[in-house]
């Protein structure tokens, strides 16, 4: 077993026990922070914001003016080798000017900081890193107000015991503040790049870099400022394996946008995103995935590199995902928009939504974990995907969730994800079980999916919210697709397809159920439940072509009777196809039946599952999986498809 899958196996084994808290969850600080506890219903804190103190810049001691024929410095610890600028000295220093090839060099006592003020520097080196931090407790870089600066590297380095690999590199833990301008072109490897911690809380820092970006070894933590980042390799990096309460990157305030041919955000072990405005694009977007005839095809050929680990060389592996952790993803707030080759945020353990406006465009899953993925709030909106929302056990407490998907909008599977770009990006291959869940307590989720809508290898409990799902037009799957139960005692479910795999609620479900068989109709049709005096149930319209509509409510009752309609018209608040109010003109009745059962069937004259047997995806046998009697039931219309969901999560 080698020391990078050690090290993988130690940070899910953390994960494991941070994971067993449930709502009322221990606050895990990941910075020296005190734990306490929250009893919010809705939201599910593992992880906590950096609690390191704020950096000021004091008075100047030295100030050293740069240049090319006559460096000068006006007060002491600096020397001066040619071009060669040497900080031996803790204390606070103030540079300006140009340097056409020299070096800052700090070099301090490890028990001191060290404070750099940049007030309008071009640096550049031709054959190291222009800024390069050896020694020092910590160093503080402010950019002067109002000032511009400019750090460049050559495209080669020279060997150095050091091994500096981007244009500002520190071996201790490196702070960015003030309100100044600093832009870094990372030439040879790196933008920035620090072998302990990394932390930004201002100013507007622009980089460019042939492969990481911004790359902190213990951790990249960004406060706030505006930063923008332009890499060939991923955009932020923590990458330390080694220690369990390290490699992590928690973005907090700010703005950020970052252009990453790999993965935008990556973190060994926990990534927390608590704020700011985060732009994401990775691999070249989710229009450089390739459709499912051609997986692999990127643009310009397959990115390169690896998360580094640094005791180890490690085989390369690559991905263009947009937010990635090895551990946790935890997200409390923001404005996140990612456009991704790969999954636009995914987690090789769990992920946690609590609130945040979040707007994703995957070239294949919008959301994945591999183990708990979990929305207790704020606003997910999946416009482009292969698979929606995938975890081995999926719980929705509350949120406004809105999911389109090439095949399952939301899948539970299970297994290790294995991230590769030797084939499709991502690449999920996780192992089918039947041991994952899929529970809705709440909150608002509409999918649009040509696959199976809501799709468990396991069961499927509903106790409160929304659930629309326009499903697939093929035979082949089904709007509902679940191997063991689904159970609902809450909430309202509309779920529309094909019939070819049609599955309803289980019979042991609290709410009623009404499965109605059509033959086919066109996209925009309405369906129409009512009671026998005419009051609405349920008005909804279908954005494609469907034969199959399953209605579960607590407004259908038992010993009641109800009608439904095909076609009409209604002038009723719309949203989503879900109809309010208004007036209903009749459309075309294709059956009634009065409640007696849990599942109640209507179907309509002519309505066969022959109609999507033989569409692509389509399985013949599975025609009589459809109940065409109108007639009450004590069990649903189908029984659970067994094999259907493995093949779901094969590698295409």
């Amino acid at each position: 077993m080698n020391k990078k899958l050690i090290a993988m196996l130690s940070a899910f084994s953390l994960c494991v026990s941070m994971t067993a808290c449930s709502n009322k969850s221990e606050d895990i600080s990941q910075e020296g922070g005190t734990s306490s506890t929250t009893t919010s219903t809705n939201t599910n804190t593992l992880l906590s914001k950096s609690d390191k103190k704020v950096e000021t810049i004091g008075e100047i001691d030295t100030y050293i003016k740069l240049s090319d024929d006559n460096t000068t410095v006006d007060g002491s610890g600096v020397k001066v080798d040619k071009n060669i600028i040497t900080i031996n000295t803790a204390g606070t220093y103030s540079i300006s000017g140009s340097l056409s090839d020299g070096q800052i060099i700090v070099n301090t006592s490890k028990e001191e900081k060290t404070y750099i003020l940049l007030d309008g520097v071009d640096i550049t080196c031709k054959n190291s890193s222009p800024i390069q931090i050896l020694s020092s407790e910590e160093t503080v870089i402010s950019l002067a107000d109002n000032s511009e600066n400019k750090i460049s590297d050559g495209e080669t380095y020279d060997e150095s015991e050091d091994n500096p690999d981007a244009a500002i590199f520190s071996k201790e833990d490196l702070t960015f503040i003030g309100n100044g301008s600093l832009e870094v072109n990372g030439n040879y490897d790196k933008g920035i790049v620090s072998k302990d911690d990394l932390m930004i809380e201002s100013g507007t820092i622009s980089i460019k870099s042939v492969a990481d970006g911004i790359k902190g070894k213990d951790s990249v933590v960004i406060r706030g400022g505006n930063v923008t980042i332009d890499a060939g390799g991923d955009g932020i990096q923590a990458y330390n394996a080694d220690e369990e309460d390290k490699g992590y990157v928690s973005l907090e305030d700010g703005t950020i946008k970052i252009t990453a041919e790999q993965d935008g955000v990556q973190a060994e072990a926990n990534l927390l995103v608590a704020g700011g405005n985060i732009d994401i694009s990775t691999g070249g977007g989710s229009e450089n995935s390739s459709n499912k005839d051609g997986w692999g095809q990127w643009v310009g050929g397959k990115p390169g590199g690896s998360m580094e680990n640094n005791t180890t060389e490690t085989e390369d592996t690559t991905s263009a995902k947009g937010i990635k952790a090895s551990s946790i993803i935890q997200i409390d707030d923001g404005n996140i928009n990612v456009d991704s080759s790969d999954d636009s945020i995914h987690s090789n353990s769990k992920l946690i939504i609590n609130n945040g406006d979040i707007n994703l465009s995957s070239g294949d899953d919008g959301t994945h974990a591999d183990a708990e993925l979990e929305i207790n709030g704020g606003t997910l909106n999946i416009t482009k995907s292969y698979e929606g929302i995938e975890g081995t056990d999926i719980t929705i407490n509350d949120g406004n969730i809105h999911v389109i998907s090439s095949d399952d909008g939301l899948n539970v599977a299970g297994g290790a994800d294995g991230s590769s770009t030797n084939g499709r990006p991502g690449q999920n291959g996780m192992e089918s079980t039947t041991s994952g869940t899929a529970t809705i307590n709440g909150g608002y989720l509409v999918i649009d999916s040509d696959g199976d809508g809501l799709d468990a290898n396991g069961n499927l409990t509903m106790t409160g919210g929304t659930a629309i799902v326009n499903g697939p037009t093929n035979g082949g799957n089904g709007a509902l697709d679940y191997d063991g139960e689904f159970n609902i005692s809450g909430g309202t479910l509309i779920a529309v397809g094909s019939l070819g795999m049609v599955q309803t609620p289980s019979s042991s479900s609290k709410l009623n159920t009404i499965n109605v068989s059509l033959t086919s109709q066109e996209a925009n049709t309405l369906i129409r439940v009512e009671s026998e005096d005419d009051e609405d149930v349920v008005t909804f319209k279908p954005t494609k072509t469907y034969s199959s509509v399953v209605i579960c409510t607590p407004d259908i009752k038992s010993n009641e009777a109800y009608k439904v309609y095909v076609g009409g018209s209604c002038n009723g608040d719309e949203k989503d196809g879900l109809y309010s109010g208004g007036n209903y003109t009749n459309g075309t009745e294709v059956g009634s039946c009065t409640i007696s059962d849990v599942i109640s069937n209507i179907s309509q004259d002519g309505a066969s599952s022959n109609d999507n047997r033989t569409q692509p995806g389509g399985r013949g046998d599975r025609g009589n999986m459809m109940n065409p009697q109108n007639q009450s039931s004590n069990e649903p219309s189908a029984q659970p498809n067994n094999s259907s969901n493995n093949s779901n999560m094969e590698s295409i």
